[in-house]
């Protein structure tokens, strides 16, 4: 591979501040592919045999690296897709995090148990299964990566990494420090493949597993081919996440977690406020705090100082969501703030505010993967609830309310998705199960669940 071909490959990294072509990257050949595949599962077989303590000291090395590097690979990432450095370094320890979490658990999560049963011993025991195929997304380069790595390599199983080609650089350094921690050469392998290769790989009897973090379009079609070869599968797809405001709420408080969460990652997460459905007897002064926030930030090139909302990471998701604005709006939608790419170089799309936003509209349907919100108004709690959950979705969503009580009961039985918070915005934690319902996926990483994801859990018996 070359990172100076001359023709712009698949794999280029194009910096979203500048426009300016930063590397390129040859696809991998089927004949390569096929041998880093053959790697992969003959790394396994020994892999499989470590002990978790053994494989607990490599993480905690990795996690130093994270730790260690992380301004550089801020830096990266910034360049890449546009991270405001802040929010990079912060990803960077959470991967630490994740990485010492599982080191620190695996064996306690995958201890066997023993049965009762009329045999003379009955137990339950977890095996890995072998290597997992990574297709990984761009918004969170190092942390999509990190938070199916550690689980999986700690239950003994091995890894080959699809990174999304704009992030290609991250990807090879993620290998790179795989390897400087001490992983043998197998364990987390990157590759730069296409769609079609990533189904002869899928389909190949060494791979024995499948996760995906991204679209519902990737979803569907890895699950197909997952499907159609028998191969187990996770996905963690899109959403629309709706963040509820019932009357009784801290209106500072709700709006400061609100925009929080919309304009993190330059509001490119799946996991973000989406849809802000508010009860009608407070939506003006909510709305009214939405902009204070909003307003707050600075947008520009993620590396210069000062700067807290960067670029959208590639100019046709720019494009796209400018169409979704313009629809909102010739449907009835207001723009409260925002709305209009910047008329400058770069992929920079402004802190937009939809307000007026019926069911009927776009914005409240569509996910809107940028710093765009959609504020919607609800008679009452009831109403704001069915709203919430009227949606293909059911990634995250949060409540605000002063009665905790309700919140939490409408959290844990009326509202439909994977994560519900009241009073806080949601996000992933090394420590909880995370996951989506409906065509936000299926299956969970990370907790107690996400390790057991890919293992096989085997019955042993002894009569």
């Amino acid at each position: 591979m070359s990172a100076t071909t001359s023709k712009l490959s698949d794999y280029a990294v194009i910096n979203p501040s500048t426009e300016e072509v930063v590397a390129r990257y040859d696809e991998h050949t089927d004949s390569q592919l096929e041998e880093l595949l053959h790697i992969s599962n003959d790394t396994f077989e020994t892999w499989r045999r470590v002990s978790f303590n053994e494989r607990a000291k490599l993480f905690y090395a990795v996690a130093k690296i994270l730790r260690d590097r992380q301004d550089e690979l801020a830096r990266i990432m910034a360049v890449e897709m546009g991270k405001p450095l802040a929010q990079g370094k912060a990803e960077a320890v959470k991967c630490a995090t994740v990485c010492e979490y599982f080191a620190d658990n695996a064996a306690t999560f995958l201890a066997p148990y023993s049965v009762k049963t009329e045999l003379t011993r009955s137990e339950v025991i977890y095996r890995p299964l072998g290597s997992i195929f990574a297709i990984m997304p761009w918004n969170f380069p190092l942390w999509q990566v990190f938070r199916a790595a550690a689980p999986n390599l700690m239950a003994g199983n091995t890894m080959i990494l699809k990174h999304a080609p704009c992030v290609a650089q991250t990807a090879l350094e993620i290998e790179k420090m795989m390897l400087e921690a001490g992983f043998p050469k197998g364990a987390l392998i990157n590759i730069f493949a296409s769609n079609e290769q990533s189904e002869k790989i899928i389909a190949s009897a060494t791979t024995k597993g499948v996760c995906l973090t991204g679209s519902g379009r990737a979803g569907r079609a890895v699950a197909a081919t997952a499907g159609k070869h028998l191969k187990r599968v996770l996905l963690e797809l899109g959403g629309s996440d709706p963040y509820i405001v019932l009357e009784d709420a801290d209106l500072a408080l709700a709006a400061e977690k609100t925009v929080f969460s919309r304009m993190l990652n330059n509001g490119q997460t799946c996991i973000s406020a989406k849809r802000f459905i508010a009860v009608e007897s407070v939506v003006e002064k909510f709305t009214e705090r939405l902009l204070t926030e909003m307003a707050k930030y600075t947008i520009g090139n993620p590396l210069e100082d000062g700067v807290t909302q960067g670029p959208m990471a590639r100019v046709d998701l720019c494009a796209e969501l400018q169409d979704q604005v313009d629809r909102a709006v010739a449907a009835g939608a207001q723009l409260a703030c925002g709305g209009k790419q910047l008329n400058r170089k770069g992929n920079f799309f402004p802190a937009t505010l939809l307000t007026n936003v019926r069911p009927s509209n776009p914005a409240f349907e569509e996910e809107f993967f940028g710093p765009v919100g959609a504020i919607i108004s609800a008679k009452s709690t009831e109403e704001a609830v069915e709203l919430a959950n009227r949606s293909r979705y059911g990634l995250g969503c949060a409540i605000f309310t002063k009665d905790t009580d309700l919140g939490l009961r409408l959290a844990a039985d009326e509202l439909s998705a994977g994560t519900c918070v009241v009073n806080d915005f949601v996000r992933s934690d090394p420590r909880l199960p995370f996951g989506g319902i409906n065509e936000s996926g299926f299956g969970r990483e990370l907790g107690t669940e996400g390790i057991k994801e890919f293992v096989n859990i085997k019955t042993v018996c002894l009569g």
